[in-house]
């Protein structure tokens, strides 16, 4: 078991990770009609709307209460009622989704009664669907901040007493989950003659796609009226352990059992998941799933020998640490360093020495002390590869310097694949010469690569056996 520890300088050097507020917005982006909206400075929603921008490359909808020193200490009542007002009066969104700042919190504002209030004196309001989520910054991170919307919305918006709908399904997505693993998601539940809600969807918003039309919400998402009628399904997916308290909130109040999954990423990892969904649909699992599933073993036999052993340094947070982690131990690498942003139930179960809670200063220092041939953090992590002479292995939120990143898919069987096809290519280029016949590792790493692989070549001779009953 890992032991974790947690930095105690007295700032963040070159920092790793983003606000809870942040991670909140970006929940709301991926809901149909909404209007993320910050309460607090505008500074504050100002540079989480440029990071958002520079990843997505896409015009992103996200305002502010634009609270100053006079309104801080007075209160945002005023500076809360007109925002809700200019925003419904001239985007018409069907949903508001209010996220607090460090300012707001500290200053204790009850945004509830602000609600309320703003309410009782604007009957305009009524048709607007209005959600509120604490989501101080100088608390907790990204995943925090989405899991906190996410448990808001199904704690508030869903009906009780819906009727249940035979192959509705609810799927809980963590803020790991790009918009291209969403899509690899649904694609693989449709294929069971499913049909699957998506809590928030930012595959619909966030995808990369032209409208018709200009809008001046969200372009695309979970539709209001599809978020009322979650207590239909039969069964909700949460994916990530972010997303336990969501799944326990909306189990609470519309009885809807829940499957939790801490990863899709991994072959293991996705076999559990397609056997849930054969249970769930009582069909066998298609030929072509099956098909995938060869692929994967394949490509994970064809990269085995360039992940044998290589030192990795991984930076991220909680829930994609652990996703991206456990395959690559899998695979054969080595854990060195981890380094995280926030506290989760999974850090201790990671097969490395210690994780530790910091920055990018933290890792790229543990890095070097580890002699790790491959960093793995978001964009902010360049410099630090630069520096040490390694391959940086782009990964997470934000990524500024490369583009289509709305369609990284990195789970599911195809998922996988592409992981093992673009770090093992990566591997190949930075670390193993080119020539015929090379093996640069030394011949104790040689020896485990090798070792290691019998055990990859009997999963592809003898499918899973669960996964074969599950298809009988």
């Amino acid at each position: 078991m890992a032991h974790v520890t947690e930095t105690r300088k007295a700032c963040a050097v070159n920092p790793l990770k983003m606000s809870q507020p942040l991670g909140a917005a970006y929940a709301f982006m991926g809901l149909g009609s909404c209007m993320p909206l910050m309460h607090g400075s505008q500074g504050c929603t100002s540079f989480g709307l440029v990071l958002l921008v520079r990843h997505f490359k896409e015009a992103i909808p996200l305002q502010t209460s634009a609270m100053n020193e006079a309104t801080t200490i007075m209160g945002g009542y005023d500076n809360l009622a007109q925002a809700l007002l200019n925003i419904r009066s001239r985007a018409k969104p069907a949903i508001i989704g209010i996220c607090s700042t460090g300012l707001t919190e500290t200053k204790g504002d009850d945004v509830h009664g602000y609600i309320a209030l703003a309410r009782q004196n604007h009957p305009e309001l009524a048709d607007t669907e209005i959600v509120f989520v604490s989501t101080p910054d100088y608390a907790g991170a990204f995943q925090d901040g989405w899991a906190e919307a996410v448990t808001a919305l199904v704690s508030k918006v869903p009906q009780v007493g819906v009727t249940q709908r035979p192959g509705a399904i609810n799927v809980l997505p963590g803020s790991h989950i790009t918009p291209g693993d969403i899509e690899e998601l649904r694609e693989l539940i449709e294929a069971f003659g499913l049909q699957p809600t998506f809590v928030p969807d930012v595959s619909g918003s966030l995808d990369g796609h032209i409208p018709e039309q200009w809008l001046g919400t969200t372009l695309g998402g979970t539709p209001l009226a599809s978020l009322r009628e979650l207590g239909g399904a039969v069964h909700t997916l949460a994916i990530g352990e972010q997303m336990r308290p969501a799944a326990d909130a909306l189990q609470e109040r519309c009885g809807v059992p829940y499957t939790l999954y801490d990863r899709l990423t991994g072959l293991t990892a996705t076999d559990a998941l397609v056997q849930q969904l054969a249970q769930l649909s009582g069909r066998a699992v298609p030929a072509r799933i099956r098909r995938q599933r060869s692929q994967l073993v394949d490509a994970m036999l064809d990269g085995h020998f360039h992940f044998g052993n290589v030192k990795v340094a991984l930076a991220a947070e909680p829930d994609l640490l652990w996703s991206a982690g456990m395959f690559l131990s899998e695979m054969g690498a080595d854990l060195s360093v981890c380094v995280t942003t926030t506290a989760s139930p999974l850090l201790e179960k990671l097969p490395v020495a210690e994780v530790l809670i910091g920055d990018l200063e933290d890792f790229e220092h543990s890095a070097l002390a580890a002699g790790c041939d491959l960093l793995m953090t978001h964009a902010h992590g360049r410099q630090a590869a630069e520096r040490l002479g390694k391959p940086l292995f782009r990964i997470g939120i934000p990524i500024f310097d490369r583009i289509g990143n709305a369609h990284i898919c990195h789970i599911g069987y195809r998922g996988t694949r592409n992981f093992v096809y673009e770090v093992g290519n990566l591997l190949m280029d930075q670390i193993h010469p080119a020539g015929p016949g090379d093996w640069p590792l030394p011949a104790a790493s040689r020896t485990a690569a090798v070792a290691h692989l019998p055990a990859v070549i009997e999963r592809q001779r003898k499918p899973d056996d669960k996964l074969a009953e599950a298809s009988a």
